[in-house]
């Protein structure tokens, strides 16, 4: 049995093979050309890093392949190619997860070169123990998030909302941070969860409230205007029937315009949906706005969607990141846009990090974005400097 290499490509292309076989020694990687299945799982093993695998074949198509794969608990990384339809090669993908199988990437024949060269190139950099990659859960106490709200450490980071047509800053989103005395500033996927399995759910979403609409008019200096205001609302608010009477004398207490307040909630948020309806439509009633949040990526709730008093649909960062080399992200992106305006929306894009994923979305007529291209979210502090920059630039 001969030593497994850290590439393994199977093809039954000669010259598909020579371009890989070159392109891997060049970048100095081991790498076997194989043609048929025998000779492909023969040069499978604990050493092998990446697979570049052709859907089709003559003798064991692809797919076959994948399956014999996740039988066998593979761990190296996979690679899709293939000339056919690039949905073939996406669906593909999810039945190799489907098995167990990392798949990095695919690529469509006739491929350039670069586009491998750049999988390869990310996968080796990246190539590193998995417990160094594994990001270690934050063990904390119970009695330290019942501190933390006593304290008032929960602060709150605001990641600005642009409008592309005319790149104004149209809004702020308001994302919570732990400001914790030992471990500094923790992010909440470490304490979201943990705080409504403690029943402090409530407790938090006001505090949250009440920091954003103090802190929130701030902005309105350097901005020129009042930003609308975007904060997320639990599934439990939207069970309180209570909700909307709290939330319209709070805004009262801060004079804040609640048509400038929008309240985010997700699709999972409407499954109770004749209660959900009941608190959101009472909202909309006291003129708050309302913001359909990561759609798409939920429970189903097209049928409802015509029904629920939104003003907007934000498209999940998931599908944004990978639009311009995953179709079927594409087409999610546009059929949300199509589907918010025909329900007379705004459709906002979230987790926009290049100018090309900029470029695809206006000319797709998204009418809102927000992500790492223009600022991360911010503290109140940093978030006045970078708007007097924004500003500045944009008058220059």
């Amino acid at each position: 049995m001969p030593p497994a290499d850290r590439i393994v490509l199977i093809d039954d292309d000669r010259v598909v093979g020579e371009i890989v076989s070159g392109l891997a020694n060049s970048m100095g990687l081991p790498c076997s050309v194989t043609r048929t299945p025998d000779e492909f799982f023969s040069h499978i093993g604990p050493e092998t890093s990446v697979i570049i695998l052709d859907l089709v074949m003559p003798e064991m198509d692809g797919i076959e392949i994948l399956r014999l794969l996740g039988e066998r608990n593979c761990k190296a990384h996979i690679i899709l190619m293939s000339g056919i339809n690039i949905r073939v090669i996406e669906t593909a993908k999810k039945l190799a997860q489907s098995h167990g199988l990392t798949v990095i990437g695919h690529l469509q024949k006739p491929f350039p070169i670069p586009q491998l060269q750049q999988m390869l190139t990310a996968n080796f950099a990246a190539d590193k123990p998995a417990a160094s990659e594994k990001e270690q859960e934050l063990e904390i106490p119970d009695e330290d998030l019942y501190g933390a709200l006593e304290r008032k450490e929960f602060v709150l980071y605001y990641q600005p909302q642009i409008n592309i047509a005319t790149g104004v800053v149209t809004g702020v989103e308001a994302l919570s941070r732990w400001n914790h005395p030992k471990l500094g500033l923790v992010f909440p996927d470490h304490f979201i969860s943990r705080i409504e399995s403690l029943g402090l759910m409530d407790n938090f979403c006001w505090a949250t409230a009440e920091r954003a609409l103090d802190e929130v008019k701030q902005f309105s200096v350097v901005n020129g205007h009042l930003p609308r205001l975007a904060i997320n609302v639990s599934v439990s608010s939207l069970r309180d029937l209570k909700f909307p009477d709290i939330f319209m004398n709070l805004a009262r207490k801060y004079d804040f315009p609640a048509e400038r307040i929008v309240l985010e909630i997700t699709e999972s948020g409407l499954m109770e949906f004749s209660l959900a309806l009941d608190v959101l439509t009472r909202l909309r009633m006291r003129n708050f706005q309302l913001s359909i949040d990561d759609f798409g990526t939920g429970y189903s709730m097209l049928k409802q969607l015509q029904n629920v008093p939104a003003i907007e649909l934000k498209i999940d960062k998931t599908f944004v990141q990978h639009m311009h080399v995953n179709h079927a992200d594409l087409v999610m992106v546009e059929k949300i846009i199509e589907m918010g305006h025909e329900l007379e929306m705004e459709v906002t894009a979230e987790g926009v990090e290049t100018e090309e994923q900029l470029k695809m979305l206006r000319e797709r007529g998204c009418d809102g974005v927000q992500g790492y291209l223009f600022s991360r979210a911010l503290p109140p502090a940093e978030l006045l400097q970078w708007l007097e920059n924004y500003r500045a630039q944009r008058l220059n």
